[in-house]
């Protein structure tokens, strides 16, 4: 049905922007850990996408909710912590939306 039809697309989404980040994080400053969080978060999304897609929604509803809850948690004090919006803060920003759409996915 639609819904879950949604939320694949957005964890795909999600997934390539969040991997994207962590790739540019390790072009622009080295940061391997960047790289490794960010392309490592980046696939637990498209993981879930997949999940959703193969019969699995509840499963994937389930990883997606708790992957943004921590991604949205730990970059959002960093961005607190740092006062700028970027990296940090966007990456907050996309798994905080990620974890609203999942878990209300999760809801129905």
């Amino acid at each position: 049905y639609m819904g879950e039809r949604k939320m694949v697309e957005f964890n795909y989404v999600a997934g390539a922007l969040i991997a994207s980040g962590g790739l540019a994080g390790y072009l622009k400053k080295g940061s391997v850990p960047s790289l490794v969080a960010g392309v490592g978060s980046g696939a637990v999304y498209v993981l879930c996408g997949y999940l959703a897609t193969h019969g699995n929604g509840a499963t994937a509803h389930q990883v997606g909710t708790g992957v943004s809850v921590l991604l949205a948690g730990v970059m959002g004090m960093r961005a607190a912590r740092s006062g700028k919006f970027m990296p940090a803060g966007l990456v907050a920003t996309i798994s905080a939306l990620a974890g609203v759409y999942n878990g209300r996915q999760l809801a129905h």
